[in-house]
């Protein structure tokens, strides 16, 4: 990883080795939870984490139940923004015994890509004020601040600028 001034610098890599049709489908699938989970390996999680519909809707949104390790949990699944796309990203390995240098610690590759996420809380129905939901406000500001100025809205702002004196 390169360590400067300014922060740290690295890659992703997001076409990876795989054609576009090989590359998993993870929609539906992607789950935030309200939790610290410390182990990384395989589980049989469709055995034992089955969300369901409720039936009910707050602000708007569809919420879902389910039970993780007996606490029951309330969320509600948000599709991600027309135009963006969420990623797996994972350390990207050398071929070359696939040994860990600082070179490579810093570029990221694509594993699965996904249009969706649940996003659950513990002790309470989700809403438009969780954090996880108010940052997505932020891609339609990206976009607002991003957006070609048209020679309209520049006429706009000079007559307001000039009635405001």
């Amino acid at each position: 990883m390169e360590r400067s001034n300014n922060g740290i610098s690295g890659t992703i890599v997001l076409n990876g080795n795989l054609p576009p049709e090989k590359v998993v489908d993870l929609t539906g699938k992607v789950h935030q939870l309200p939790c610290c989970i410390k182990f990384n390996g395989p589980s049989d999680v469709l055995h034992y984490f089955k969300p369901k519909s409720t039936g009910v809707i707050v602000d708007g949104l569809s919420v879902e139940e389910a039970h993780f390790r007996g606490r029951k949990l309330q969320g509600t699944t948000v599709p991600i923004p027309q135009g963006y796309s969420g990623f797996v990203l994972g350390k990207k390995m050398s071929d070359e015994k696939r040994k860990r240098s600082e070179e490579d610690s810093s570029c990221w590759e694509m594993k699965a890509k996904f249009q969706n996420i649940t996003l659950w809380n513990h002790d309470s129905l989700p809403s438009e004020n969780d954090a996880s939901l108010r940052a997505f406000h932020l891609f339609s500001v990206a976009a607002a601040l991003h957006r070609p100025v048209s020679v309209e809205d520049l006429e706009a702002a000079s007559i307001d600028q000039e009635l405001e004196q």
